[in-house]
């Protein structure tokens, strides 16, 4: 059985519309800069784990040669139509193997799906395996349980011919453990557009060893 959420396989193509590519901007500049500090200014090449559709990847791409991962066939295509100069490889974060290092590792949010420390060693070893000696890794969850809080977001975008919004909320049923929950509720109106006034966007968020939501 397929433990790829549904968001990313069929759900795949309404990907943009959740989550567009121009406002990780500001984040992916911030990825740049500790990417290039952590190398010493000399990242060139990077490996992105986990890339989904490849929403940082439209930005970084301007400063890095980039190799794109994921699990996801369907979201390794969105990614292509957005970034159709990156090479994309479909693999699996805690086994991947390309036979070659980089000079940067680079694994965003997608860090949040490894729920068992077995899992979190796995891509930990997985990027040491393809870091260059002096690369650097960068990791970035969303959150971390030392600062996690419960949120509830909505968000959402109108398209050329279709649109979508959607809520979200993260939680943690159980302080005890180490994992949260995030239930995502999606509307797609019928007659395709919603309006101009798009509501306020956060990106899904889960810490670390999060229990992600069915989509």
């Amino acid at each position: 059985m397929d433990e790829t959420p549904r968001l990313y396989r069929e759900l795949a193509e309404w990907w943009p519309l959740l989550s567009a590519p121009e406002e990780y901007a500001e984040e992916a500049e911030d990825y740049r800069r500790l990417l290039v500090e952590g190398s010493g200014g000399e990242a060139r090449e990077v490996l992105e784990l986990g890339s989904g559709g490849g929403n940082n990847a439209s930005h970084l791409k301007a400063y890095f040669r980039l190799t794109l991962v994921d699990r996801s066939p369907q979201m390794l295509a969105v990614s292509r139509r957005l970034n159709p100069e990156c090479e994309h490889v479909e693999g699996d974060m805690r086994s991947v193997r390309l036979g070659r290092t980089f000079d940067a590792v680079f694994v965003h949010d997608a860090i949040a799906y490894m729920t068992t420390e077995d899992d979190l060693r796995a891509v930990f070893a997985t990027a040491f395996e393809h870091t260059r000696p002096g690369g650097v890794a960068l990791f970035v969850p969303d959150a971390v349980t030392e600062t996690f809080e419960p949120a509830a977001d909505h968000g959402g975008h109108d398209g050329p011919d279709r649109a979508l919004r959607y809520l979200e909320w993260t939680w943690d049923p159980d302080p005890d453990d180490t994992t949260v929950r995030m239930d995502l509720t999606v509307r797609v109106p019928r007659t395709g557009r919603v309006g101009a006034r798009r509501a306020r966007r956060a990106r899904l968020r889960a810490v670390p060893s999060g229990d992600v939501a069915r989509a």
